[in-house]
């Protein structure tokens, strides 16, 4: 019997998130609305602590870069306020 662990699994916000980042121009960058309404149209706005959790996972392995103000945050676990979501 194999077990499955949590890191096999494709998780959905993550990958709306690397296919956002990589269709949008350079030099801009995706909100975290468009990735929940991207998951889950009906109930996106229950979704945007997923959004956050997967967006943090990502910046944490260097796949795409969490932006304020536009710019890279310095910490992932501990930014506070409205985010936007780019390329590395």
């Amino acid at each position: 019997m194999s077990e499955m662990s949590e890191e096999n699994l494709n998780d959905p916000f993550e990958d709306a998130i690397r296919k956002l980042v990589a269709e949008v121009k350079e030099g801009r960058s995706v909100s975290p609305a468009d990735v929940a309404k991207l998951v889950d149209p009906d109930n996106h706005t229950k979704r945007f602590g997923h959004v956050r959790q997967a967006a943090v996972r990502l910046h944490k392995a260097g796949e795409i870069a969490i932006l304020r103000k536009g710019k890279p945050v310095p910490d992932a676990d501990t930014f506070k306020g409205v985010y936007r979501l780019g390329r590395v």
